[in-house]
């Protein structure tokens, strides 16, 4: 199992920007597998958000975010991010870094069942 470790959430004012980061622990190497974000906001189910898969040469993102925020990976530094442009009160949810060895191919998968490993979360916040 992949334990992922994210970083970046806070509190931030609507319009703004953020980057959310993803690493594997131990020597776990995160370009064996396809990695992804979901979000829940309070009250919601989990949605998806964005996906990247092993090369990076491929990339999914939800409707809600696209155009707004960009997925990205560094397998050199075992690192994926997700940076976050025009934040608005409605991305307001903990977000969660996923992955999974064969949940993003030619189409990706988008319900939380079909992901693998999931990191504890971090909170992101945005204020109007």
């Amino acid at each position: 199992q992949v334990q992922l470790i994210e970083s970046g959430g806070g509190l931030v004012q609507a319009g703004d920007s953020l980057q959310l980061s993803c690493t594997a622990s131990g020597r776990t190497l995160l370009s064996s597998f396809g990695v992804g974000w979901f979000r829940q906001a309070p009250g919601k189910d989990r949605e998806f958000v964005a996906a990247i898969s092993w090369s990076g040469g491929r990339t999914f993102y939800a409707d809600s975010v696209k155009g707004r925020f960009t997925i990205s990976r560094d397998n050199g530094k075992n690192m994926v991010y997700l940076q976050m442009e025009s934040l608005k009160t409605e991305d307001t949810a903990i977000y969660y870094c996923v992955s999974d060895p064969s949940a993003v191919g030619v189409v990706v998968a988008t319900t939380d069942r079909e992901w693998q490993d999931w990191g504890q979360g971090t909170q992101v916040t945005v204020s109007s």
